[in-house]
């Protein structure tokens, strides 16, 4: 698989990865064996980074990875984790010693002496600026319990401030077929910074996978059913913020120009991979077939100019009055 580098990390990576927020069970029930089978059919595949949070089933996906680098002595991989959302979202929540706390269950969990990458998890605005919250994170790499760290983050504006940062290695960031506008800046300034990209959420939440449709329905314990409107976390992190029905009327528009040698996901993930600053993209999979399809995008050629027009005509005539000014 194509690697890319994350600059200020000193890593490369392939250029798909694997995002672990369902192996938590946050999107319906997941079993530990079909949890270490998609870990496994992912690094068979050719991804070497896995991305998940501590509060990603309160630490199961975490302590799922664990056990299978474990069981892969000499692995090559490199995981990032995510911290800060096991408090209420205050800006004085993000203390030193919360740090340490978090990072030392999270090390646990993982059973690495030092995280390879750890991602403040989507923070108030307010941290941004916050020099004592940055410092905090450098005394951390300092004691060795992290190599590095970045931020996920919700808007473009988060990201240009956090790219600011001499210490942010990374940016986290919804980035799809349906959401363009870190395109305009956070990509170029990521670039010109040496910050590497993680393009999350690069399926809508599987509303580009083409596999649903209006009668399709979630289990209840399912993000995609309880949070479809902004109940429990921010709207843009379900189906990207996007109206279901105009997510699908989208996704009609396109489908003819998936063709026969791809998928639609397949498609969707071409598309991120072929924005110039883009590190690694991390789709989820509930299963190992998913996931190897998933690893297969990165062998496949990178989309025609008509294609690449098609997909932004689609963005601006259906979605982009939905979500280009909001995030």
């Amino acid at each position: 698989m194509e690697q890319r580098s994350f600059d200020r990390l000193g890593r490369h990576v392939g250029i798909i990865g694997l995002g672990a927020w369902q192996l938590g069970a946050d999107w319906g029930e997941v079993s530990e064996d079909d949890a270490l089978a998609v870990l496994a059919a992912a690094v068979d595949a050719g991804v070497t980074f896995l991305d998940t949070a501590d509060v990603y089933g309160d630490g199961r996906s975490e302590a799922l990875i664990g056990r299978f680098l474990r069981s892969r002595p000499g692995h090559g991989l490199t995981v990032a984790t995510k911290m800060g959302r096991r408090v209420e979202q205050t800006p004085e929540a993000y203390t030193l010693d919360n740090f340490r706390a978090w990072t030392d269950r999270s090390r646990a969990n993982l059973g690495v002496d030092t995280l390879d990458l750890v991602q403040l998890h989507c923070p108030p605005t307010a941290v941004f600026a916050d020099d004592r919250v940055f410092d905090a994170l450098d005394t951390l790499v300092d004691e060795g319990r992290v190599a590095g760290y970045g931020v996920s983050v919700e808007t473009c504006d988060q990201a240009l401030t956090a790219i600011a940062r001499p210490g942010v290695a990374s940016i986290q960031i919804i980035l799809n077929a349906v959401r363009h506008k870190p395109l305009e800046q956070v990509l170029p300034a990521a670039a010109a910074a040496g910050v590497g990209i993680i393009a999350r959420v690069p399926l809508a939440s599987g509303l580009l996978s083409g596999r649903y449709d209006e009668n399709t329905t979630f289990p209840a314990n399912d993000h995609r059913t309880f949070n479809r409107h902004g109940e429990s976390f921010d709207v843009g992190e379900t189906f990207s913020g996007v109206d279901y029905d105009s997510g699908l009327a989208a996704v009609r528009r396109l489908a003819p120009l998936v063709g026969d040698d791809r998928t639609m996901a397949q498609f969707a993930l071409r598309w991120i991979l072929d924005q110039p600053g883009v590190t690694v993209v991390i789709p989820g999979a509930r299963s190992a077939e998913q996931a190897r399809r998933n690893a297969e995008a990165a062998g496949q050629p990178a989309l025609t100019e008509v294609e690449l027009a098609a997909v932004r005509a689609t963005y601006d005539e259906l979605i982009r009055p939905q979500v280009h000014d909001r995030w």
